[in-house]
This record gives C-alpha cells, sequence and structure tokens, in this order.
C-alpha cells in the first residue's frame, strides 16, 4: 500500500518540475515562488520534525539546531569553495552568473535524498496504521509538487543543462517510491532522521536566502515577485496546517 501511495508523490513532483519548466519566460516569478516554497518548508515542515525526532541537547543546544547551522555553513563553504576552483581553471562567467554548476547538482541531490526521506516516512506511517500513513501520505503528495519544482530551478539556476535538471528531477520523482519500497526492509532511527532533516534545513535556507531570492529580484525587483515569495510560504503553511 505505501508503495502505490507514493507513486502518487512520484507524479506530484513531475508536475512541479514541468510548472517549473512551462514558466521560463516569467523567470523571476519562478525562483520568487522557489525561495517561498523552500523558505516555508525548511521554517514549517523540515525544522519542527528535526527538533522534534532528533531530540537531546549538546551543550545546552538542540542537536537538530546545531545541525541546521552546520548545514547552512557547510552550503556556504562549499559554494565558495566550488567558485574558487572554478575561477581557477579560467571559467568565464556566462549564463550561469560565475555559480559553479556543482552546487545545484549537489543540491538537487539533497532534495532525492529529502524525497527519500519521505518514502520512508510514508512506508513507517503505514506500518503503524492506515490512519497514519494516510495523513503523511497526503503531506508528503502535497509538498512534492514544491520538491519537483525546486529540483528543476535549483539545477538550472546553477548553469546545468536542461538534461541534467531532467534527470535530477526524475531521480527525485522516484525517490518517494524506492524510500516507501525500502521500509518492507528496513527503517531508519528516528533520532538519525531528525538530525539529517536539521542539516538538509541548513543547506535550503542558505540557497533560498543566499541565492535565489537575491538572483529573483535582482534584474526585477517587482512587487508581484515578493507576491510569489509569500504565496510560496503560504502554500507550505496550508500543506502543513492540513496535514497536522
Amino acid at each position: 500500500m505505501a508503495v502505490i501511495v507514493a507513486l502518487s508523490a512520484f507524479v506530484m513532483t513531475l508536475v512541479g518540475g514541468w510548472t517549473a519548466q512551462r514558466v521560463t519566460d516569467r523567470r523571476h516569478l519562478v525562483l520568487g515562488l522557489a525561495g517561498g516554497l523552500m523558505l516555508g518548508v525548511v521554517g514549517l515542515d523540515l525544522l519542527p520534525e528535526a527538533l522534534e525526532a532528533a531530540g537531546g541537547e549538546v551543550h545546552g543546544v538542540p542537536a537538530a539546531l546545531l545541525l541546521f547551522v552546520a548545514g547552512f555553513l557547510a552550503a556556504h563553504i562549499m559554494e565558495h569553495l566550488l567558485a574558487r576552483r572554478q575561477a581557477a581553471h579560467g571559467a568565464e562567467e556566462g549564463a550561469s552568473g560565475g555559480r559553479a554548476p556543482e552546487v545545484g547538482l549537489t543540491a538537487a541531490s539533497a532534495m532525492v535524498g529529502h524525497s527519500l526521506m519521505d518514502g520512508m516516512a510514508i512506508g513507517a506511517a503505514f506500518q503503524i496504521g492506515g490512519g497514519m500513513g494516510t495523513a503523511v501520505a497526503l503531506a508528503v503528495i502535497a509538498h512534492d509538487f514544491a520538491d519537483g519544482f525546486n529540483t528543476y530551478t535549483i539545477t538550472r539556476l546553477y548553469g546545468n543543462a536542461r538534461r541534467k535538471a531532467l534527470m535530477m528531477l526524475f531521480a527525485d520523482a522516484a525517490a518517494p517510491v524506492v524510500g516507501a519500497a525500502s521500509t518492507l526492509l528496513f527503517t531508519i532511527p528516528e533520532q538519525l532522521l531528525g538530525c539529517y532533516l536539521g542539516f538538509f534545513g541548513g543547506v535550503l535556507l542558505y540557497l533560498a536566502a543566499a541565492e535565489i531570492l537575491p538572483e529573483a529580484h535582482h534584474e526585477h525587483p517587482a512587487r508581484s515577485t515578493l507576491l510569489c515569495t509569500v504565496a510560496g510560504v503560504a502554500f507550505i503553511w496550508l500543506v502543513v496546517g492540513i496535514a497536522g
């Protein structure tokens, strides 16, 4: 049952990626919406889950928050190291605006990892009971639209070819199905899952705040772009509220 439900997440992820492709003539609106979706996912979904699941404190600070900060710093350091390496090889600024394509692929890979965890969450919830499984599945299916949208947008934003963006999109779409199927064999300890979510949340926040939103407002500092960002956050809030 969990695998069958995860197939709906597969479809919803592809719909999100397709939407991101179709509105390329309004790139600033796409980026504004993507930034809002990512901000909403981090603040309203990932971080609360991480704090609840990770438990424990390290020197007076919740472990999930420490890993959240570590994820933010890791993304910041990685981007600068890759950018310096790119400059050392004589890369010139082009369509990617001087960004290292590897950063986009790494971020998209993290999205795939998150979707894999989503699938495992569906499987684990169905092991508890049908009602719990349905509630978790609805939440995952709803926000997988945002996952697909963000996976394609992030990959393309950093100058990767459309072929690579589609490859990462399909990997992200398949991940929940694989994750759900894996729960037939084993489960991830809740504390480890919480730590992962905290770290991943930090990475996403960096990409949203330091890259995607500034890019969205760079050439088109329009009110419509800001409204798209707010709409993205509101959408995730609605999804979290319905799931709760």
